[in-house]
């Protein structure tokens, strides 16, 4: 309230002073007679003393249409004549007088996000992923995760300027030692979520919302506990929530620029929405759905503009040139420079290596792979690397599969272990292997037996069909050393090779350049992982099987030799070719779909941190961050109930009056004049299909959820709520101000008041949770 007594404080001394038009505030100036053709807007009705507004001696406003004179019919901020150059510290306060909001709120906002923010010692809840990741960046190794690297390189940025060495393991639960600056981390970290503010509150101004609105969506801003809490940690989602606010800002500022065309600001602005795409899309790929907003507003824009028959042709081609090159090229040139970072930073040997293509795990300092025999032998024993895009290492265990043969299982494996060795021996119809013989190289139509040291079995195929891709025939490991029949036999047939050429120079196979292909001696059917992800039986790891087409072209039944190990040859000294760039790209990229879309719900296992997406608008569940024992400090991630709560039900009132705005406008009731009724569409469609275009998905997902989800969609809600209630009472020229007054009072008591109850859960509880009463608001909420 100190915030509005110096506002109305300044707007006193304004009344006093008759200053022009660009010091007032919209609803001010709608409010004034204009004097000139330079009037802004000037179809409000104007204020009798008596506080009420000229209603047409009493006839509903509403039904009469207001005469469209110096109107400009359009949506989003209303454009304001640039200000005059100030001639003093006076004035140049007066002009700069809508900034001083943001900066109160942006200091509130600080506060929230630094209070106590190291109180808890303790790696909490997903810190210990990506703490993790970001020591990876510090001692560059390298490493695989679902998530692209924008946010997780940030997090490391945020460890090499706090002075962190990179040597902490980030376990779940375990105690800062002194070493780690962690409450550095977690500032810096925290500062995306500060920022988050006055962004929310300059997108409401570019949306054309009314200054209660405004203040209404910076406070719903600072006092969401979900937000609060989620941006005080070593996490990602602070930097996903800056991303999602900026792009949105970005796009409501390139809107506002429509009335100049191709001018500097228009490509300033539409050039920053580009590049917040790209930015947001890097830090987590559910970016893609606020990318998937900004694409249905260029669409709709385009053929808005496809539909002006007095714009030149010239124009019409210089506007999708424009789209296509800053929203399309822009954002994806960004998104490929986070992963061109990424592979020049992480340059040594790390966990994630066996995910990436061999030659590029050849070039990574601390690898051994050119201390390998260069060229393959019978006794040898090698991994073998799938080649086409995310694959593994062919992998066998112990386990068998529960249905078809019951045989012991033949997987795609991502991580580097024993299990992935095979030996190459003769096939059963010529004499065992002897060390003692002279060497036998491996070439092209060799048929062999693939043999699993662990477990001694062959590798195996027979007409039984493969568990998931069931045109395809199973492929297991049978028999042992000495037991097999002729379905343990492969044909080798060498594709090309990357040093020696295509398949006629090969003479023999070489480790890590050669492209093999296995063919099943009996089926004719050929050995393939197409990322087909199999069950929790199979520990989510990839298919293999054995395809019956013999299709030249399909890279998923590529392989080549990747480790490579024979005592009888001499070690290689061979100079590896560098892995394309954008090969590297793809392939990660599809193998973190592919490890992405195999996090789904076990059936047999109970995920006490999941949720649904229905659980989420309501609140109707919680998530505990961390250990709940009496001597720990508790974090809960919740969410402030009214702002979660009202705006839920916002979207709900949106699309009942929508309806009932349409069927009047059918009956050909006036209810609004064109320019409100294009800003209120405006702004509806932004939040509404923000809304649905970050919800929806979940809904069809088959990973699993969790409440953080909501935390990008929670934005559009709380902007679809401060538009109907600037809409049904901010603006409306039927309430007084002084009822309007006390809505807002409501409404700030309200939001401030439910925050300060459960504020706790974001600082963080301490002692027995049984002393904290009254937080259990609903009995789903498992904070007792």
């Amino acid at each position: 309230m100190v915030l509005f007594s110096l506002l109305s404080a300044c707007r006193k001394e304004l009344e006093d002073e008759e200053l022009p038009l660009h010091y007032m505030t919209e609803e001010k100036a709608r409010r004034r007679v204009p004097k000139g053709p330079s009037a802004v807007d000037s179809y409000a009705p104007q204020e009798k003393a008596n506080g009420h507004y000229d209603d047409d001696e009493g006839k509903d406003v509403y039904h009469k249409q207001k005469s469209l004179a110096n109107q400009r019919v359009g949506s989003g901020r209303l454009r304001q004549p640039p200000p005059p150059p100030p001639t003093s510290m006076r004035e140049f306060f007066f002009q700069n007088l809508e900034h001083i909001p943001p900066i109160v709120y942006t200091l509130l906002s600080c506060w929230t996000r630094f209070h106590k923010i190291g109180h808890s010692n303790i790696v909490i809840w997903d810190e210990a992923h990506f703490g993790k990741f970001g020591s990876h960046y510090l001692k560059r190794e390298f490493y695989f995760d679902v998530h692209p690297p924008l946010g997780k390189m940030l997090v490391g940025l945020a460890g090499l300027l706090s002075g962190y060495d990179g040597s902490f393991e980030f376990k779940s639960g375990a105690e800062y030692p002194d070493t780690v600056p962690y409450v550095a981390m977690r500032v810096m970290l925290a500062m995306f979520g500060v920022l988050m503010v006055p962004l929310g509150w300059y997108t409401a101004v570019e949306l054309g919302m009314s200054q209660w609105a405004c203040h209404l969506v910076a406070l719903m801003v600072l006092f969401d506990v979900g937000w609060l809490c989620i941006s005080r940690f070593i996490l990602l989602d602070s930097m996903l929530l800056f991303f999602t606010f900026t792009t949105v800002f970005c796009l409501s500022k390139f809107h506002n620029q429509q009335y100049h065309s191709f001018s500097f600001d228009w490509w300033l602005w539409l050039s920053m929405t580009g590049i917040s795409i790209g930015c947001v899309t890097s830090v987590k790929m559910i970016g893609l759905f606020v990318t998937a907003l900004v694409g249905l507003y260029t669409i709709e824009d385009l053929w808005e503009k496809f539909g002006d028959l007095k714009m030149p042709v010239r124009d019409q081609v210089r506007h999708w040139v424009a789209r296509i090159c800053c929203l399309i090229i822009l954002p994806i040139l960004v998104f490929m420079a986070s992963f061109k970072i990424h592979f020049m930073v992480l340059n040594h040997s790390g966990p994630g290596d066996a995910q990436m293509s061999s030659l590029f795990q050849a070039n990574l300092v601390g690898n051994d792979f050119a201390k390998n025999p260069l060229e393959i032998a019978f006794g040898s024993r090698i991994t073998l690397k799938n080649m086409g895009w995310g694959g593994g290492l062919l992998h066998s265990h112990i386990q068998t599969y529960p249905v078809g043969s019951g045989q012991q299982q033949i997987t795609c494996y991502h991580y580097k272990d024993e299990n992935n060795d095979w030996f190459v021996l003769p096939n059963w119809q010529e004499p065992p292997y002897n060390p003692n013989e002279p060497i036998r190289y491996l070439a092209d139509g060799d048929i062999i037996r693939l043999n699993h040291p662990p477990t001694s079995r062959n590798l195996h195929s027979h007409t039984v069909a493969a568990p998931v891709t069931n045109l395809n025939y199973e492929v297991s490991c049978y028999g042992n050393s000495t037991v097999g029949d002729v379905h343990d036999h492969w044909v080798v047939e060498v594709v090309d090779d990357i040093k020696q050429g295509s398949k006629d120079k090969v003479k023999r196979v070489h480790s890590l350049t050669t492209r093999l292909r296995f063919r099943h001696q009996v089926l004719g059917c050929y050995l393939r992982a197409a990322n087909a992800v199999l069950p929790q039986w199979g520990f989510k790891q990839i298919e293999v099987s054995c395809d019956k087409e013999n299709n030249v072209k399909d890279t998923h039944t590529y392989w080549n030799v990747e480790s490579h190990r024979n005592d009888r040859l001499p070690a290689g000294e061979t100079k590896f070719y560098r892995s394309p760039f954008l090969r590297d790209f793809w392939h990660l990229n599809v193998a973190m779909m592919t490890s992405n879309n195999a996090l789904i719900p076990d059936p047999d296992k109970e995920d006490i941190l999941a949720s649904k997406p229905f659980d989420w608008p309501f609140l109707y569940l919680g998530l505990r961050m961390c250990g709940w024992g009496d001597n720990q400090t508790k974090y809960y991630l919740l969410g402030t109930p009214i702002i979660r709560w009202a705006s839920a039900g916002s979207l709900i009132l949106f699309v009942v009056v929508l309806g009932v705005y349409l069927m009047r406008m059918q009956r050909k009731y006036v209810d609004m004049e064109p320019r409100e009724w294009d800003h209120f569409v405006y702004v509806s469609k932004i939040a509404f299909f923000g809304w649905v275009l970050h919800f929806a998905p979940f809904l069809i997902m088959g990973r699993v959820t969790y409440v953080h989800h909501y935390l990008p969609t929670l934005y559009f809600a709380v902007l679809m709520l401060a538009h109907l209630l600037d809409h049904f009472i901010f603006s409306s020229r039927r309430l007084t101000q002084k009822t309007k007054w006390i809505s807002f009072g409501v409404c700030f008591f309200l939001i401030f008041g439910c925050f300060w109850w459960f504020k706790g859960l974001a600082f963080g509880i301490d002692g027995p949770i049984g002393d904290h009463k009254g937080l259990g608001w609903r009995k789903s909420w498992n904070i007792y």
